[in-house]
């Protein structure tokens, strides 16, 4: 059914919503104040065409933009787009009834993201395609241009793709390259490859060898385990280099990277102690240790071990102690983290209630909440603030540009 709609806000996935007597209908791509015309199927616009444009509508700067899901705001101006983020932080803390200063988004740059997940599929005519899914839908968008990622894994594109043509000998094979930029050059770990005997053929090893020589990669690997690596791939974290684990985990842009790490090390000036929980290869570890000694943990061993392995890099470090442990199955208790006066947190999306429930009966003045999730932090934060904590401040980080997808870091004190 077709039907004329005014969009009276952006909700939390990025779409516009308008208000009808049916209920809300979600039109994607779409701004606060537009009409459009659409038509409509549960709850849910298509076929939409702009009748009566934003005047905060700017023109997208990628040819796939509409079609590749990579990107959902791309046509929002800078400013109210900004602002729409901090937005969604002050909404999520006061559905938990929490109120305090919400600083404006740090922006970041095109062209600044390292980390890229590609997808591969063999297309119709037998050739290969490396691209991202379509906005809602399994089908691949083939690109060679993308304005979020760094030039250089852009300019490695052609190559990467006859890096993946050798992961597609099975039918059922859907591969997916993340693609990471390193001090050393390219990482790509590949997943998604169904494996006969469990594993590849010899055959498809071997062109994926020659592949990852023809494009200087400085290491392949599948699922984590290396299929040949040239080089090593560092990445810096403060003054300390650390070797990256295959597959691990790595914050998506150096900037925002940045940012989230100086306002931590502030906040935790002074500090005697400081806890780094879920502390992956070191990000925070590194530059935490310039202040203060360090206990990191984090469920993955290979991190743990990469971040020792950094430790020997940098000179006039405070000690770290690092621990392979599960936080969510085994938090740290208390008396685990006795001496401990400050606590940096960097949970995945699903946040970390079991272990903010340990930290908040913990005699720690100072939390560092780093989040990717800002539903799952407010809910953390009022663990703590009724814990007597008081979250002074929220910085909302724009990590994922044009993406509805908004982080956060909150300085928690008592």
């Amino acid at each position: 059914m077709t039907e004329t709609l005014t969009i009276a806000r952006v909700g939390g996935q990025g779409d516009g919503i308008a208000e009808t007597p049916a209920g809300p209908v979600f039109a994607p791509l779409t701004l606060p104040g537009e009409t459009v015309m659409a038509e409509v199927r549960d709850g849910r616009a298509e076929a939409v065409a702009i009748l009566r444009a934003s005047p905060e509508r700017v023109e997208p700067v990628s040819p796939h933009y509409g079609d590749c899901g990579g990107c959902s705001l791309q046509h929002w101006a800078a400013g109210p787009y900004l602002e729409w983020k901090r937005e969604q932080v002050r909404l999520a803390l006061a559905r938990e009834r929490i109120e305090t200063e919400v600083e404006p988004t740090v922006a970041v740059a095109p062209g600044t993201r390292r980390r890229l997940a590609l997808h591969a599929r063999r297309g119709a005519d037998g050739r290969v395609q490396l691209g991202f899914k379509a906005r809602k839908s399994w089908r691949l968008v083939e690109v060679r241009v993308c304005p979020v990622a760094d030039p250089r894994l852009v300019a490695a594109i052609p190559a990467l793709t006859r890096v993946a043509e050798a992961f597609l000998e099975h039918p059922k094979s859907a591969p997916t390259l993340h693609v990471t930029w390193t001090l050393t050059g390219l990482d790509v770990d590949v997943t998604g490859v169904e494996r006969r005997n469990g594993g590849l053929s010899r055959d498809a090893q071997m062109r994926a060898i020659e592949a990852a020589a023809a494009a200087d990669l400085a290491r392949l690997s599948l699922a984590g385990d290396a299929l040949v690596m040239s080089r090593q791939p560092i990445v810096a974290f403060g003054p300390a280099t650390v070797p990256l684990p295959a597959g691990g985990f790595l914050q998506a842009v150096p900037e925002a990277e940045a940012a989230m790490v100086s306002r931590a090390v502030e906040a935790v000036r002074g500090a005697k102690k400081i806890a780094d929980l879920f502390c992956g290869a070191g990000t925070f570890t590194f530059p935490l240790a310039t202040v203060a000694p360090v206990l990191a943990a984090d469920a993955s061993a290979a991190s743990i071990a990469a971040l020792r392995a950094g430790v020997g890099t940098a000179r006039g470090l405070r000690p770290i102690t690092a621990e392979a442990r599960d936080l969510f199955r085994r938090p740290l208790a208390p008396w685990d983290l006795r001496g401990c006066d400050a606590i940096v947190l960097d949970p995945p999306r699903a946040g970390a209630l079991e272990q903010t429930q340990q930290v908040a009966q913990t005699k720690a003045h100072t939390v560092v909440y780093v989040s990717c999730n800002p539903v799952t932090f407010a809910r953390d934060a009022r663990v703590l603030i009724d814990a007597g904590f008081q979250l002074q401040r929220v910085t909302p980080v724009d990590q994922f540009l044009w993406s509805a997808h908004v982080e956060l870091v909150g300085v928690f004190r008592r």
